[in-house]
């Protein structure tokens, strides 16, 4: 079990704290039957003020995690994370929480705290410290993936970015944090004991229970025993797995099972797709690749910037001389090469992508290449996959993926991993976080297994305000949450409208009409001239068009009078008429943009 020293950080810019304890000390408190014949009149205890919790992000959703927590004169945020566009979100790069509640709250907010280094915990950060000069608490890997991407920003002030250990922990006003190891995917991840005056709540973030971990670190299971026996008011807890029965396996296991196929890989070149973030995994095929004499080169930008940042940091260790550049391959007959690469989740610009479509600049894919995708799709994704998998075989490559072998295991608990953690910390409450509703009230009915009464487990939402005593929890009361679209420099300007504009561009294309007509008479001067984008081929629909033509003429003509003539109410009417002649004729609802000159 991992020892780890428990000492104290404070932020400079923050306030004392008004009291912390070390759990919930309802329990030694002498009740009444102890008490009477000794006093003629019991002092009822003081009512203490509930935690509040608010979620704007990451429930019901997979992704984009941000939790607020609330008490007395002081605020923290837990995680600020990202989530991958949808199919009807077009055009979009990427979703991040909205954060008009942390500007109204920002005088109160003493610090955001991090439990990883995944994109869906960190992606939204650097877009909060656009507007919001906030200290960060994060491990040494995850403060060094935050400065990786805060180079790709501009910020009119220094980030305060803190290094905080496993086992230490942050006074920020009336809240104290303590930093708790924890197995996942990535390394340094860690919950949190977030204690206040009113009892401790415990944010476990993604974790699994890894007895067999690649960095030799094990769960502090120990410290999750302790906290429990001290007390716990509310547990906060991963739910992604909660509808997959017994443990989840060990990280070695893909480990053997690399060592497995990279034997039945014979001469062949061998090319392995895993997310950029598992360095756990990229640390096992680059040992693997030594074993077997093999140099390995690294494509993705994600995926170089990620194994930079943990080398340096001393999270990977590479033998010298195993790493070449990607530009290097040509050198290297095909049974001395191991490719890593992005693109497991079928991404369509990522590096996989571009190999099976045949525009990758260095590598091309052949019937000598032995391709091993180490993930399992995220939900929305399996098509994209799929297709990633057809072009790879149609190129003659043998294709490996989860289906076929244990290539890939998950970060996160399963049920039986899930139900002794709740049975370690034995909260008074219970939320399930970090998932879709399915995951959620599967997590929940697990909560009731190890005893946990239905009353005192909620299940939550994006904008729900909760509010957890030892006296109860219940939502109280809700707060602005939403999605913001970033789209290439555009943050939050692309709003409903426009993904609606969208959407309906790309189900039934575009009509363009354009005119001149006379600004006193109102008479056509020019056109009316019609294009049509997506919606049909003007060459094979002449006759709509020509009908499009004369039906415009006869509106324009209606507004023709002297002593001048609306332009806007012509577009308006132009809009209706035409919009109800194709949809009659079409059954379809392309959007009609009239360009009126008036001259």
């Amino acid at each position: 079990m991992q020892k780890n020293n428990r000492t104290k950080l404070s932020d400079k810019t923050a306030k004392s704290p008004k009291g912390t304890v070390r759990g919930n000390t309802a329990g030694k408190r002498r009740s009444a039957a102890a008490d009477k014949g000794r006093y003629s009149k019991i002092t009822p205890r003081p009512r203490k003020e509930p935690v509040k919790i608010s979620f704007l992000g990451g429930l019901n959703e997979v992704g984009k995690n941000m939790t607020c927590y609330e008490y007395g004169d002081s605020m923290i945020i837990v995680d600020c994370g990202l989530a991958f566009p949808e199919s009807d979100q077009p055009g979009v790069d990427f979703v991040i929480p909205d954060f008009s509640y942390i500007e109204r709250k920002i005088d109160k907010i003493k610090g955001v705290f991090i439990t990883h280094g995944h994109e869906d915990h960190i992606g939204g950060l650097c877009y909060l410290l656009h507007d919001f000069d906030i200290p960060i608490y994060a491990t040494k890997l995850t403060v060094g993936l935050i400065r990786a991407k805060m180079a790709e920003h501009k910020f009119t002030f220094e980030p305060r970015l803190n290094v905080v250990a496993a086992g230490e922990t942050v006074t920020a006003g009336d809240f104290s944090v303590e930093f708790i190891h924890v197995n996942h995917s990535i390394p340094d991840a860690v919950a949190f004991a977030i204690r206040t005056e009113a009892g401790t709540v415990v944010q476990t973030g993604d974790f699994k229970i890894d007895s067999t971990p690649i960095d030799g670190g094990v769960i502090d299971f120990g410290r999750f025993a302790e906290i429990g026996q001290e007390g716990v008011l509310c547990l906060l807890s991963d739910s992604t797995n909660a509808e997959q029965p017994g443990f989840t396996q060990s990280e070695r296991k893909v480990g053997e099972t690399f060592k497995s196929l990279f034997t039945k890989a014979g001469g062949r070149r061998i090319i392995v797709a895993t997310f950029a973030s598992n360095i756990h995994r990229v640390q096992q095929i680059i040992d693997i690749a030594d074993e077997e004499g093999r140099k390995v080169a690294l494509s993705g930008r994600s995926l170089e910037s990620v194994v930079n940042i943990a080398a340096e940091l001393g999270y990977i260790h590479i033998p010298e001389g195993t790493l070449i550049p990607i530009d290097a391959i040509k050198k290297y007959p095909d049974n001395e090469l191991v490719l890593v690469t992005t693109g497991s989740q079928g991404e369509a610009m990522s590096a996989l992508s571009r190999m099976a479509s045949g525009i990758h600049r260095q590598v091309a894919i052949g019937s000598n290449d032995y391709i091993i995708i180490s993930a399992r799709p995220i939900p929305g994704n399996e098509k994209a996959v799929t297709n990633v998998i057809n072009s790879l075989l149609r190129l003659g490559a043998k294709v490996i993926y989860e289906q076929m072998y244990d290539v890939h295991v998950s970060g996160h608990a399963c049920q039986e991993e899930q139900k002794l953690l709740l049975s370690v910390v034995k909260p008074q409450f219970f939320i399930p976080v970090h998932g879709e509703q399915k995951h959620l009230r599967h997590h929940a009915k697990l909560a009731e297994s190890v005893g946990i009464p239905p009353e005192n487990i909620l299940i939550a939402d994006n904008g729900y305000e909760v509010s957890v005593s030892e006296d109860g929890i219940l939502h109280s009361g809700t707060v602005a949450s939403g999605k913001v679209y970033v789209d290439g420099y555009g943050v939050g300007d692309v709003g409903t409208r426009v993904m609606k504009e969208r959407q309906r561009l790309g189900q039934d294309g575009i009509i363009i009409l354009t005119a001149a007509i006379d600004s006193y008479t109102g008479r056509l001067v020019s056109g009316p001239f019609i294009d049509s984008k997506g919606f049909v081929y003007v060459k094979e629909a002449e006759f709509l068009m020509r009908e499009a033509v004369e039906l415009a003429e006869r509106v324009v003509a209606g507004f023709s009078s002297k002593g001048g003539v609306d332009a806007g109410a012509v577009s308006l009417k132009l809009r209706d008429e035409l919009s109800r002649l194709m949809y009659e004729r079409t059954k379809r609802s392309p959007m009609i943009v009239p360009v009126i000159l008036v001259v």
